[in-house]
């Protein structure tokens, strides 16, 4: 069970809709159209990490870069971010949603990494019923480890899949059995798969830059991601 303990304050400083000029509210829903999935909604976008012990230098990192996927957003638009981790003996928590990126930094700068096994179904199950209640863009999920059962893993991000909830799989290191599991998680559920060097954090960076782009406006905006990760998700992904 996801515990949603991790709390953050509503920072998403969006102004109230009902003060919103004609003029003004036109244009947002003209460009929401144009380059969100849901028009008029923020795009919503579930980042999930693996805090286990050998993990703790890419947390300290992707700590860092978070703010890049807000970055990546055009003004118009917004990006809901909720954060979730695993660590320790069976513990794993899940944040609010978030609006802004002092908000997420925040909450990663509170949390170290602890020993123990990976929980990545937990993560497949949270994201299943957070998409119940109101859609997920998308999934990111970083790790480096896999330590459960492949093939029923492979069958909730199938699951996810039918669902229209694409897992973006980020892989540190070159383990060739994760990275084939990895893979297959990312191609069921219809997303996309990479892999990053931790002693590149640009990498990362481009990589959360990408899919924030993805979750806010889709393939469109992916599409203007000018990096070569991000070219190379898009690749990936169904048309």
């Amino acid at each position: 069970m996801v515990k949603k303990d991790v709390d953050a304050p509503n920072m998403s400083g969006l102004p109230d809709k009902g003060r919103v000029s004609g003029d003004i509210a036109a244009f947002v829903k003209k460009v929401g159209a144009l380059g969100r999935p849901n028009a008029g909604q923020d795009g919503r976008l579930l980042f999930a990490l693996d805090a286990t012990m050998s993990r703790q230098p890419t947390w300290d990192i992707a700590c860092s870069l978070q703010a890049e996927m807000f970055r990546a957003i055009p003004k118009p638009s917004a990006l809901q971010v909720q954060l979730l981790y695993f660590r320790g003996f069976g513990e794993c928590r899940a944040s609010k949603w978030v609006v802004d990126g002092d908000a997420l930094a925040k909450l990663m700068s509170g949390i170290d990494c602890r020993g123990g096994n990976t929980q990545i179904a937990k993560v497949f199950s949270h994201a299943r019923d957070e998409h119940a209640k109101k859609r997920i863009n998308a999934v990111i999920y970083v790790g480096d480890a896999i330590e459960e059962n492949v093939d029923l893993l492979s069958e909730q991000a199938g699951q996810l899949g039918l669902l229209g909830l694409p897992i973006f799989v980020f892989q540190e290191g070159r383990d060739a059995q994760v990275e084939a599991a990895f893979r297959g998680f990312a191609r069921l559920s219809k997303g996309a798969y990479a892999r990053f060097d931790a002693t590149a954090p640009e990498e990362l960076a481009a990589l959360l830059k990408a899919v924030a782009a993805y979750a806010s406006g889709g393939r469109t905006m992916l599409k203007l991601q000018a990096s070569g990760q991000a070219q190379a998700l898009l690749a990936q992904l169904p048309p």
